[in-house]
């Protein structure tokens, strides 16, 4: 089904097999009457900037709600430098030969561009469903909401109950001048082959890989052959590969009171 290589990076990756994805409608939110900062969106990409809108939950240093404000808003520097902190989660999706699904993310998207990365990383919405914080239900109906959206992931597929919710970890990073993230993250796993189906204007390339052709793929990134998302790198030289060891035993890892300040 997929036959193209992704010119971009299948000199860097080689025997990774990165394949260009197909096209898939994103979500859209609502829109934010919150007095923050101009920024000129005229030269981002439509489908991109129309997300701009969805709103995003505030937190505090503790993950306690304070509020909402635009996936806009919490991603401008100007407002994180002043401590505008948000939920948000990383998926790990595995098959079952115990393979990681990557995705590159495609030229379009705002915060870092071009950039590898684990399976789903997105944001739960200040709506009812995804606001449900007992066993993070919240954050796991917003996975499943973004595996779709992303990845073409039919929602059958993968359920809220068949994502496993690890630890949270608390990261801050610069895209560029204007754009960054400041996240309170939640560590998610699952375990389960799918069907995929992936946005072009979310993704520009995905491969699954073993743990070796991962190792391969970070020293790339350090010797800035690739770019990796900073969150990833972050989780990936923290805690990634002894959770991977540990695919059928991540009870033993599973902890919902600590945040990992990175």
């Amino acid at each position: 089904m997929w036959r193209a290589l992704c010119a971009s990076c299948g000199a860097a990756l080689g025997r990774l097999g990165l394949r260009a994805p197909s096209p898939l409608l994103p979500v859209s939110g609502k829109r934010s009457t919150t007095a923050m900062p101009e920024v000129n969106t005229d030269n981002l990409d439509e489908q991109q900037v129309q997300l701009l809108a969805e709103m995003c939950i505030l937190i505090d240093e503790n993950d306690k709600k304070i509020g909402a404000d635009t996936k806009k808003n919490c991603h401008l520097n100007e407002n994180i430098d002043k401590g505008l902190l948000h939920r948000a989660f990383s998926v790990f999706l595995f098959n079952t030969e115990d393979k990681l699904l990557l995705q590159q993310r495609s030229d379009a998207k705002i915060t870092f561009p071009d950039c590898f990365t684990n399976t789903c990383c997105s944001h739960p919405l200040s709506t009812p469903l995804e606001l449900e914080e007992n066993n993070a239900h919240g954050v796991r109906r917003a996975a499943q909401r973004r595996l779709r959206a992303e990845l073409g992931i039919p929602l059958e597929q993968v359920t809220p109950e068949e994502i496993c919710y690890l630890t949270r970890i608390h990261y801050k990073a610069r895209s560029d001048g204007i754009w960054g993230e400041h996240e309170i993250d939640y560590i998610l796993f699952v375990q389960k082959n799918v069907t995929l189906n992936p946005d072009t204007n979310e993704i520009k390339s995905y491969c699954y890989v073993t743990q070796e052709e991962l190792k391969q793929l970070l020293e790339k990134a350090s010797k800035n052959e690739i770019k990796i998302t900073p969150w990833f790198k972050l989780i990936a030289e923290t805690f990634l590969f002894k959770w991977w060891d540990n695919l059928h035993n991540l009870n033993r890892f599973v902890d919902h009171e600590k945040i990992h300040r990175m």
